[in-house]
């Protein structure tokens, strides 16, 4: 499957939790792009400025309201929507914020996992189920090479380790109510994918990098890195999404591809937090912006993070044959042109779907 062919998912219900934040959002626009019938979930959005309302979504699709820790609504929005397909991305997701509220984290990450997984028992109509994770799930010991999808789950922080946390509820759920080895059960396909470090327009959260530099020349100032010598897996936000609806849309038809996938960059593409600045500097100040962009190191003796990490991603490749469609210098492009339009108030919808239809090669 070198080429997936978005088309899958027209006329298909799909209910994305999740859906209003970042990644939800560019999610949405692809798949009402590819003509499906889409039905969201979520708190309201989590940041202003937010990219769902920028992306002129609301209008198109059925935006339901909803916090994944109240189990009986969501068991009436399934009972309502019967949705096929069901990708859960609704999450707590910045480690810093975990340290604040480790409890609202744990209640979102964990117990929101099972109430979703809950819904898809009760729900006959869906057939395909992904839980998106992250990278961080992996007992890090900061080795220099990359993580498997059989090495040791335990995640250091409270946000990591709530992602382990719903990979094994996960896991607990599949063996338990969709065993394919147990033909009294019903079948539903059901994987999680562990995505490594996601960058891309209309990210306007707290404590991550490319939303700081941003800020940091909206505000006119010298953009602040906290932790220059630390290696991630930076990778486009289009490439895990493409992944995810890949993933879903194989299963759907073929359920014995089900399983833990990691979703990541090639090696190229695991940089310093340090060098991913130096680039979003270099394609700023080459964009003409009004603002010159400049960094400094300045440590603010936060709580733990990790220095390096790294995906092995063989296992997507050679089930599928993908393969990351841009490289970082590509990927920081794309996001200055989007930031471009936002701050011009050009057409960000048409800005997104520029970027969607030249990442599907269209």
């Amino acid at each position: 499957m070198t080429d997936f062919d978005m088309s899958f998912y027209k006329g298909k219900k799909v209910l994305v939790t999740g859906h209003n934040g970042f990644k939800g959002s560019w999610m949405c626009r692809m798949l009402i792009g590819a003509g499906a019938e889409v039905t969201g979930y979520s708190t309201e959005p989590p940041t202003q400025p937010n990219l769902f309302a920028l992306s002129d979504l609301a209008p198109h699709m059925n935006s339901v309201m909803g916090d994944v820790r109240d189990l009986q609504h969501m068991l009436e929005v399934f009972d309502q929507v019967k949705p096929e397909i069901v990708i859960h991305m609704a999450a707590q997701p910045i480690v810093r914020d975990s340290y604040k509220e480790p409890v609202y984290t744990y209640e979102t990450n964990v117990m929101g996992t099972v109430h979703v997984l809950e819904c898809v028992r009760q729900c006959e109509s869906v057939k395909s189920f992904v839980n998106v994770t992250t990278d961080k799930v992996y007992l890090n010991r900061e080795w220099n090479w990359g993580y498997r999808e059989n090495e040791e789950l335990n995640g250091y922080d409270p946000y990591s380790n709530s992602k382990s946390c719903s990979e094994l509820v996960t896991g607990c759920y599949r063996n338990s109510f969709f065993n394919p080895q147990d033909n009294g059960m019903r079948r539903v396909a059901i994987s999680t994918a562990r995505a490594g470090n996601v960058i891309g327009g209309g990210d306007f959260a707290n404590d991550r990098i490319i939303p700081d530099c941003v800020r940091a020349m909206q505000a006119g100032k010298e953009i602040i890195v906290r932790n220059p010598y630390s290696t991630r897996p930076f990778q486009f936000v289009l490439e895990p999404i493409y992944c995810y609806l890949m993933l879903a849309a194989a299963q759907y038809e073929n359920p014995s591809l089900a399983g833990n996938y990691n979703v990541g960059p090639d090696d190229c593409d695991c940089l310093t937090t340090g060098r991913l600045v130096d680039l979003f500097c270099e394609k700023w100040n080459g964009a003409g912006m009004a603002q010159h962009a400049s960094w400094k190191n300045v440590s603010d003796k936060g709580p733990h993070e990790a220095n390096f990490l790294r995906l092995d991603c063989a296992r997507i490749k050679t089930t599928f044959g993908w393969q990351p469609h841009w490289h970082i210098d590509t990927a920081m492009e794309k996001i200055v042109e989007w930031t471009k339009v936002w701050q011009e108030g050009g057409d960000v919808p048409a800005c997104m779907d520029r970027e969607i239809a030249e990442f599907l090669g269209e």
